[in-house]
């Protein structure tokens, strides 16, 4: 396994991980459960961990696809800044987990806000995210692009 083909297995955790946590996070409010909100903003900070290696073999295959022959350059510069937006979202939603998880330390009850904050900027993330991995489908799916 290369660092491209890493990059591939591990962009779908977030895109997939986002949407669920977003729907654990609101479970999680509506249910005014004290453990559930904990276990969502634990995953989101997790998600968010994830990112971090999905970001580094992402420049590693960027450099990697330029290199193939029939690769439009447009699209991976799409892709690629679109990446940057959604690894942007969910270092955001994964630092207001953190502050959420911080605040309810020693045994404090999760702030509404901090859930409240996790819960948007998860729900934004996904659908960065979303974009962001159709765009990077279309690089190699022609099936999946738009008719022009």
């Amino acid at each position: 396994m290369d660092w491209v083909h890493l990059h591939l297995a591990l962009n779908h955790v977030p895109v997939i991980g986002s949407l669920f946590v977003g729907l654990l996070l609101a479970t999680a409010i509506l249910k005014k459960s004290e453990e559930l909100r904990r276990l969502s903003l634990w995953w989101m900070v997790g998600l968010m961990l994830i990112g971090i290696p999905i970001k580094f073999t992402g420049d590693l295959a960027v450099d990697r696809a330029k290199e193939i022959e029939g690769i439009e350059q447009a699209r991976i510069e799409a892709h690629e800044k679109s990446a940057d937006q959604a690894t942007t979202g969910i270092f955001l939603a994964g630092i207001a987990a953190a502050i959420a998880l911080f605040k309810a330390r020693k045994g404090n009850p999760v702030p509404q806000w901090g859930m409240i904050a996790t819960l948007v900027l998860t729900l934004v993330t996904f659908a960065l995210m979303a974009r962001s991995a159709n765009l990077g489908g279309e690089i190699r799916h022609p099936e999946i692009r738009k008719s022009q």
